[in-house]
C-alpha cells in the first residue's frame, strides 16, 4: 500500500455503534413526551367511547291505554318512554294511534309519516277513514298500509295487554301489512 493510502485509513475518524448523547436525549425526551400524552388523551378516548361499552338495556313496555277504551276506529294517545342516549336521560313525550283489528287484536301505529317524518292525522275532511299527511299529501290505510306518495308502511309499536291494560313497547317495522 502506497504511503498517501495508509496515511488516508489512519486518520479516518472511528465509527461507534453506540448512542451519542444527543440521541439519548431525543429518545428520552420523545418517550417522555409520548407518554405524558398518552396520559392526556386516554381518558378523553374513554370519555368519548364509554356509552358505547355499555350494555344496551331491554327497552321497556310503557302502560299506555286501558283496554276497555280502545274500539275499531284508531285513536290518538300520548304517552311518556324513559331513554339514556349517552350520559343525558330524558322522558320524551311520543304519540301513537291504538285501535282494534276486525278480529279484536290491538295494534298500535306510529304517527310519523314514512316519507319525510311529518305528524299524519286520521281521517280528516281530505281523506275519509284513511290516514292522512298534510305535508305532502301520503295516504295510509287503518293497518299503515301505504297508499299514495310515502314508499313505507307506517311503523308499528310492540303491544302487550296485561291486567286491562295496553302496554306499548319499542318502534318495530309493519308486520300488518
Amino acid at each position: 500500500m502506497d504511503h498517501n493510502k495508509q496515511h488516508e485509513t489512519s486518520h479516518k475518524p472511528i465509527k461507534r455503534n453506540e448512542m451519542t448523547r444527543r440521541q439519548f436525549l431525543s429518545y428520552t425526551l420523545g418517550g417522555a413526551t409520548a407518554f405524558m400524552a398518552g396520559g392526556a388523551i386516554i381518558p378523553m378516548l374513554r370519555f368519548a367511547v364509554d356509552p358505547l361499552l355499555q350494555k344496551k338495556a331491554e327497552t321497556a313496555f310503557v302502560k299506555a291505554i286501558e283496554e276497555k277504551d280502545v274500539t275499531k276506529e284508531p285513536k290518538s294517545i300520548d304517552f311518556k318512554v324513559h331513554q339514556v342516549d349517552g350520559w343525558y336521560e330524558s322522558d320524551p313525550k311520543l304519540q301513537a294511534f291504538v285501535a282494534k283489528d276486525d278480529s279484536g287484536k290491538i295494534f298500535a301505529l306510529s304517527p310519523v309519516c314514512k316519507h319525510l317524518g311529518c305528524t299524519i292525522s286520521w281521517s280528516g275532511d281530505e281523506a275519509p277513514n284513511l290516514y292522512h299527511c298534510p305535508c305532502h299529501g301520503a295516504r295510509y290505510t287503518k293497518d299503515g298500509k301505504n297508499l299514495k306518495v310515502a314508499p313505507k308502511p307506517l311503523d308499528e309499536y310492540q303491544v302487550k295487554v296485561e291486567n286491562g291494560w295496553v302496554y306499548l313497547g319499542p318502534l318495530e317495522s309493519n308486520t300488518r301489512v
